[in-house]
């Protein structure tokens, strides 16, 4: 078994390995078939050439990363083990701070795909964002939306959602319409308070600076001088997906995010979102971009949780196709 050393310089190992060595750790299950063994800034490995080599490329990229933005998560690392995230480091604009937030946080891209999503906003008029629970479609979404309005680029951010029901009966929820629909649309409103502050929130909102609005509400509108972001865009139907996307005026922005893996519409009803992403695919203006499990910055259980259920889900499949034959 052939040994080799990497010295750690520049930094501290105990930041860059984490807590009781979390993160050395992590980095060890995406290399099973290496011995890997940290004393002080000597890394030691051990295990056949090929995949040494390897390991030196992504641990390489590791440690640019962290001399670059002074810290590396779980997710960072997740992302550079990416066949292309050697990209994420080579994109410097994309990890720029989108929108100063409450108290002064730097609202930013963090993964490759979100990244990828503000590039394609920056170049085109019309973007779709796809992929699972927790990859930040929604939240980057809204951040490019208030970037927009500070810069008065647009004159207003209008925010919708299909109201489809996801096992819930809205009909039997207490309150006039705005009441039953506000927690529907309370993710909307959770990324706004965390870029805008509440006051001047609820003034926007007051003024229709901000709409937050069913996605019914858009019918027979023209949305211009807007950045209109859909959400959930997977539980529109096709003719509503039309209806949204014709509402388009000369000088708006349209962001459509929704997770194909969450369709509450009727059985056999085709979802708007699946329509208009095969349809569109190759015209020129529209951007899409599809996220995956690298991208999800929620607990790190949520990972391992859209896995298993992808798992589950393509088995389903099989089974079903075995019994169909």
């Amino acid at each position: 078994m052939l040994e080799r050393k990497i010295e750690i310089t520049g930094i501290n190992p105990a930041e860059l390995f984490g807590s009781n060595n979390a993160k050395l750790k992590h980095i060890k299950g995406f290399f099973p078939k290496l011995k890997i063994l940290a004393r002080g800034n000597i890394l030691t490995i051990a295990g056949e050439e090929e995949v040494m080599d390897e390991f030196e490329r992504k641990f390489e990229l590791i440690l640019t990363h962290f001399h670059k933005f002074n810290r590396v998560t779980l997710n960072d690392i997740d992302n550079l083990m990416m066949e292309d995230g050697a990209s994420m480091l080579s994109n410097d604009k994309g990890s720029e701070t989108i929108v100063h937030g409450n108290q002064g946080a730097h609202i930013r891209a963090k993964t490759i795909n979100q990244r990828k999503l503000v590039e394609l906003v920056e170049k085109n008029d019309m973007v779709f964002a796809v992929g699972p629970a927790g990859t930040g479609k929604t939240y980057t979404a809204v951040a490019l939306a208030v970037r927009a309005l500070k810069a008065k680029e647009v004159k207003r951010i209008i925010l919708t959602r299909p109201a489809v029901e996801a096992g819930e009966n809205l009909g039997f929820l207490p309150g006039d319409l705005k009441e039953k629909l506000d927690p529907y649309l309370m993710p909307l409103y959770d990324a706004l308070r965390d870029m805008i502050p509440p006051e001047k929130l609820a003034d926007m909102i007051e003024f229709g600076v901000i709409e937050i609005a069913p996605l019914a509400f858009m019918r027979g509108r023209t949305l211009d001088k807007a950045f209109v972001i859909l959400d959930e865009a997977q539980n529109a139907t096709k003719m509503q997906m039309k209806m949204f996307l014709t509402r388009m005026g000369m000088t708006a922005k349209f962001v459509i995010t929704g997770d194909m893996s969450q369709v509450d519409l009727p059985n056999k009803q085709r979802s708007g979102l699946a329509y208009a992403l095969d349809a569109l695919t190759e015209v020129e203006g529209v951007g899409i971009v599809r996220m995956g499990q690298a991208d999800v910055i929620r607990h790190s259980l949520v990972k391992k949780i859209i896995v298993a259920l992808e798992e589950e889900e393509n088995k389903e499949k099989e089974d079903k196709i075995k019994k169909d034959k």
